[in-house]
Formats: structure tokens, C-alpha cells, sequence
């Protein structure tokens, strides 16, 4: 009986071994959302996760101290067995016969468990690791102090390269998309709201040359059957140029000054009933301007440059539309600026937008540099291109069907496979 109690010790050690890899595995890769969700629900066993989870150095470092204890130990024993058993051939034997237990039993098999189960395990685990952790944490606040003067000697920092919260949601988005457990659309709706801080008003605006605008001298008649024969409820009202605004004329207010006059709308002051503009630069994001629309309660704000001049048009629904797609309503136009070829190529109207292409097709043309399809082209050019001209760049071919003046009006374009 005395010569089996090294079998059981090695056994038992292998257990416990395997009780550390498994544990490290599940810790690690455990939901922190779902973690989170369960500790507010009133979960004991997720809010050790997460106590474990915010300090992951001293987790590690515990779970790492105990597993090499036992693994040594676990050797040692071995060796020491089959040293008896086996004379001088006995280490390479217990080396190969304990390579093999490890690997096996105290890895492989704990650790894919674990990773099947993180969740489940994590929270089972908690408890116990938690124990642990306080037991060694002195002996790893040395073993860290030890390791972290080593790596500055090396000049190397541990608190660089840390992964913000908002890369790393983009990238579980991104990994989920390319999995199939995510859909496009779906994809699109995440990824826009984050990108609503890294995107201006000027990418999404409505450029000036597209604003549908009312000259206030006009008769108050000609103004009243130009805004109702629109079909957006604002629009900007200029006198002399279209670079001065001096109002928002509202199809409500409209309307509500037009009904008492009972169709006589010689008396009617186009200047009571039309909004002070509201200018922002066009430096502004996306998100400070979403911000600004809702605490102001207003949906429509010009857009200006640095010199204050007129730039275009941005509406809270352009900006809801960057997250949830195109929003249509029973008198929107749908916009005709893409159309899909039978030869697999697309023409595209040079006023579309890069993000709009990208959305509709699938495609990941670069809008870092333009805004438009046509700035692109002239951005990669370095020209104004003429028509019949071809281009290719980012895996993509271009070719000019329509230019007038120094604008590009009308393009065609292809995924090029010799690019």
C-alpha cells in the first residue's frame, strides 16, 4: 500500500492541475455582459466573476502559481516513482509518461470543456479561485513587482496597447458579422452608432447645390404653391442670393397662417411665420450635432464653413438614417444614384455618397479622404478627369461617363480583379 500512495498523489495532482487550466480558460473567456447582466440580476456567483475579471493580473498570477505547483510537484513525484521502479532509465520515462498526462488530462481537456462552457464553468469556479487568490495574493503582489521591474529594464510598459471599450464592441460586431451570426443590415445599425463620433456634419450634409430654396422676395402666392408643391415640410428662404438665409419657412406654420385667409393670400407676412436659421460649422460630429438637435428640439440646421458660408443642410433624420438605414416616408423620392448593371458593373451619379455606395453594395470604397464617389476619383487622380477616362484603385475600376463643367456627374464603376 505504501508504494501506491505516489500513484494517487500524481493522480490527485493532475486533478488539481486540470481544476487550474480549466478554471484560467473559462475565467477568461466568460461574457463580461452576460457577467454583468447576471451580477445585476442578483447573481453571488457573477459578481465574483467580475471581482476576479477587474484585477486579471493577480487572477492569472494565482492560477499560473498554483497549476506550476502542482505540475512540478506532480513531476517530481513521478520521476522519483519510476526512478525506483526503473533505475536510471526511469526520467525519460516519467518525462514522456508526464508530458503525455498533462497535455492530456490536465490541458486539453479541461481547457476545451472550459471554452464550451466558459459561462457556466466561470461562475462554478468563482468561489474556490476566489479563495485562491487571496491565499497567493501576497506572494503574487511580489511576483508582479518582480516581472514589471524586469519589462521596464527592458523599457517595456504594461499599460500600453490596452484595447478601448469601443474597439473592442466594434470588433466583437465585426467578428460575429463575418461568422454569420450578425446580418448586414444589423451590422450597419451597430457600427453607425459608433461611428457617429468620428463622422461631421459634413459628411452627411445635403451640399447647398442640392437644397431646394424659396426666394423671399417672391409674391407670398408664388412662396405659398413652391412650398406646398415640395416635398420636405422645411425649407431655407434667401433674399438676394441663396448664400443669405434669413429664414426656415415650415409647412406647418404655413399652413396654419394660409387656412384663416380662406384662399386670399394677399395679406399674408411671410416674415411672422418663418424660423430664425440655426447655423453650425461643419466641423462639428455627428454625434455633438445629434446632441444639440434633441436638446434644442429642432431637426434642421445650415451648414456653414469657416468663413460662414453656406455649405448645405443637415436634419436629425439624416442622422437616424446613418444608423438605421433609409428612411422613407409616403413622399420621398427614392433616390436614383445607383443603378446595378447586367455586366455586373454599377453606375453611380458623382453626387453619391462613399458610406451610401458602401451600404447599398457591400462594398468598402474609402471615405477617409472624400465625401462623394466623384471626390474620390479626383482625390486618387489628382485631376479632373474628362469623360472615357478609366481608373482603377482600392480593387475597384472607374470610368467616366459624364462630366459638366468641373464636376463629375455620372460614373461607372466595377469590382476589378486584376487590381
Amino acid at each position: 500500500m505504501t508504494t501506491m500512495w505516489p500513484f494517487f498523489a500524481v493522480l490527485i495532482l493532475l486533478c488539481m492541475s486540470g481544476f487550474f487550466s480549466g478554471s484560467e480558460t473559462a475565467l477568461t473567456a466568460a461574457s463580461r455582459g452576460r457577467m454583468h447582466s447576471l451580477e445585476k440580476d442578483g447573481d453571488p456567483r457573477a459578481l465574483r466573476v467580475n471581482k476576479l475579471l477587474s484585477n486579471r493580473e493577480s487572477l492569472i498570477g494565482a492560477i499560473l502559481l498554483g497549476n506550476n505547483l502542482v505540475n512540478i510537484l506532480a513531476s517530481s513525484i513521478a520521476t522519483a516513482m519510476f526512478l525506483k521502479w526503473f533505475g536510471d532509465a526511469g526520467v525519460p520515462i516519467a518525462t514522456a509518461v508526464m508530458t503525455v498526462l498533462v497535455l492530456v488530462f490536465a490541458e486539453v481537456l479541461p481547457k476545451t470543456y472550459a471554452i464550451s462552457n466558459s459561462d457556466n464553468m466561470a461562475m462554478a469556479v468563482s468561489r474556490p479561485i476566489m479563495l485562491l487568490v487571496k491565499t497567493l495574493s501576497w506572494i503574487v503582489a511580489i511576483i508582479q513587482f518582480i516581472v514589471s521591474m524586469t519589462l521596464r529594464a527592458f523599457g517595456i510598459r504594461t499599460d500600453e496597447g490596452m484595447v478601448s471599450a469601443e474597439e473592442e464592441i466594434r470588433g466583437a460586431i465585426d467578428l460575429h458579422h463575418s461568422e454569420g451570426g450578425v446580418a448586414a443590415h444589423d451590422r450597419h445599425m451597430l457600427v453607425g452608432a459608433l461611428d457617429l463620433k468620428d463622422l461631421t456634419v459634413a459628411d452627411l450634409m445635403i451640399h447647398r447645390k442640392n437644397i431646394n430654396m424659396i426666394d423671399a422676395d417672391l409674391p407670398s402666392r408664388d412662396i405659398v404653391m413652391t412650398a406646398l408643391s415640395s416635398q420636405h415640410t422645411r425649407i431655407p428662404l434667401y433674399r438676394g442670393t441663396p448664400d443669405e438665409v434669413i429664414g426656415v419657412l415650415h409647412a406647418k406654420d404655413l399652413l396654419r397662417a394660409v387656412a384663416p385667409m380662406r384662399g386670399d393670400l394677399s395679406k399674408l407676412d411671410i416674415g411672422q411665420i418663418m424660423r430664425e436659421p440655426w447655423f453650425v460649422p461643419e466641423t462639428l460630429t455627428v454625434q455633438e450635432q445629434l446632441d444639440a438637435f434633441l436638446k434644442k428640439r429642432n431637426h434642421f440646421a445650415l451648414v456653414v464653413d469657416e468663413y460662414g458660408a453656406l455649405e448645405g443642410l443637415i436634419t436629425l433624420e439624416d442622422i437616424l438614417e446613418e444608423i438605421v438605414g433609409d428612411i422613407r416616408d409616403e413622399h420621398d423620392i427614392p433616390v436614383q444614384g445607383v443603378r446595378p448593371q447586367p455586366d455586373g458593373s454599377v453606375n453611380i451619379d458623382g453626387v453619391v455618397t462613399i458610406r451610401d455606395v458602401n451600404r447599398a453594395l457591400g462594398w468598402n470604397l474609402p471615405d477617409e479622404e472624400a465625401v462623394t464617389v466623384a471626390g474620390l476619383v479626383i482625390h486618387e487622380a489628382q485631376m479632373i478627369p474628362e469623360p472615357g477616362q478609366r481608373f482603377s484603385f482600392h480593387g475597384y475600376r472607374f470610368d467616366i461617363l459624364r462630366k459638366s463643367r468641373n464636376q463629375i456627374t455620372a460614373l461607372r464603376v466595377k469590382k476589378d480583379e486584376e487590381v
